[in-house]
């Protein structure tokens, strides 16, 4: 028996039950496959996709079936002007889905995001008719409090090596709360309620994804 994929289960279990409190939806799949399915069958043929940077969307190449399926999606990443790159992360916030991950969420079915420009927070609270979050089992937590030290350290400092940024986080490897213009903690979102019920969607996967 894998004890560690066991356990993922009845976490994931718990984590759903409290989403469904909170009016999101939750699903479970043991592996990255079986999340990339359950994510298609989410999105009909005819719908508009955005995202925001997420390495979890990246690592499960959904993007690609996206193309291969012929789904018109926002996709900034194509765009080399910078003027042009904020207008298609604009145009994301009205697509018919976003997809996204979350940088934590804990046991009771909260979300917690941190983020530098606010666009991909902001497509949680308003805009696509439905958020995709996409989450591997490593971003479960216990609460709120170590949701926010989880992602200021595991997802703020990767993301500062990333994006190449000037943060006291990039070349120490620990958060100072910095006000400096590369940082990448402007906004800090915590999502407790879904309104309208089942907007956000959380496909909990049994794998180690993203950061």
């Amino acid at each position: 028996m894998d004890f560690i994929k066991e356990a993922y289960k009845v976490k994931a279990a718990t984590v759903i039950k409290n989403l469904e409190k909170r009016q999101m939806e939750g699903y479970y799949c043991e592996t990255a496959e079986e999340a990339v399915n359950k994510v298609m069958s989410m999105i009909k043929q005819d719908d508009t996709v955005g995202w925001g940077g997420s390495t979890t969307i990246d690592q499960m190449g959904i993007k690609k079936l996206l193309e291969e399926r012929k789904i018109a999606v926002y996709d900034r990443d194509k765009e080399t002007d910078p003027k042009e790159r904020v207008k298609m992360m604009k145009k994301a916030l009205t697509a018919d889905v976003f997809l996204t991950s979350t940088n934590a969420i804990t046991m009771e079915g909260e979300l917690l995001n941190i983020d530098g420009n606010g666009n991909r927070v902001a497509a949680y609270c308003y805009g696509p008719d439905s958020v995709i979050v996409v989450a591997g089992m490593n971003k479960v937590v216990t609460d709120l409090d170590v949701a926010q030290k989880k992602a200021r350290l595991d997802a703020s400092v990767p993301n500062a090596v990333r994006l190449n940024c000037n943060t006291p986080c990039f070349h120490t490897g620990k958060c100072t709360d910095c006000t400096t213009k590369d940082t990448l903690c402007s906004q800090i979102l915590v999502t407790r309620f879904c309104k309208p019920q089942n907007r956000i969607k959380v496909v909990l996967v049994g794998e180690y994804l993203g950061f």
